[in-house]
């Protein structure tokens, strides 16, 4: 009798060892995933800041190009005994980003004034040759980006285009 209540003494404590053993795997499962996703999360989180850098590293050096029309003609009138006496000038400016054309915008006044003194000063039978208009677009875009350096602390004209050139 006494072998048989230690037999049911030993399949008594047999679940229930059974089931904290049980429970003990399915705490370290769940520790062990927790620990994963953890883990895991943080990496993507560093991942995802490391693509938001590189995104916006990539805007700054590709900018949105963009096209400034100064609407209005500059119009000069050249020194006297030149061929030609007056000159109607039209310009859209190449830049990088809507920052800048707010700037232009704002700056319009001071950017007239110095193409129009610019423009003014040049002799009009090199404005003529290919060359010249050449030299006189490269001499504008100096103007302009000093301008906006002075003013914003930075330039981001690329290019300018003459879309209106008549001299007469």
């Amino acid at each position: 009798m006494a072998e048989l209540e230690q037999e049911v003494g030993e399949e008594k404590k047999s679940p229930k060892k059974l089931i904290i053993i049980i429970i003990a795997a399915v705490v370290l499962v769940v520790a062990g995933v927790g620990i994963t996703f953890f883990l895991m999360k943080g990496d993507s989180s560093k991942s995802e800041k490391t693509e938001h850098v590189e995104e916006d590293e990539a805007e700054a050096t590709h900018a949105e190009k963009l096209y400034f029309d100064m609407g209005k003609p500059i119009v000069v009138d050249f020194p006297k005994g030149a061929t030609v006496k007056h000159g109607r000038i039209t310009v859209s400016i190449l830049v990088e980003g809507a920052e800048t054309i707010a700037v232009l915008k704002q700056n319009e006044p001071m950017v007239r004034n110095n193409l129009l003194m610019l423009i003014g000063s040049q002799d009009p039978a090199n404005l003529n040759t290919r060359e010249g208009k050449d030299m006189l677009a490269k001499a504008m875009l100096d103007n302009v980006t000093a301008v906006l350096v002075k003013m914003a602390g930075k330039g981001q004209v690329k290019e300018i285009f003459f879309t209106s050139f008549v001299m007469q």
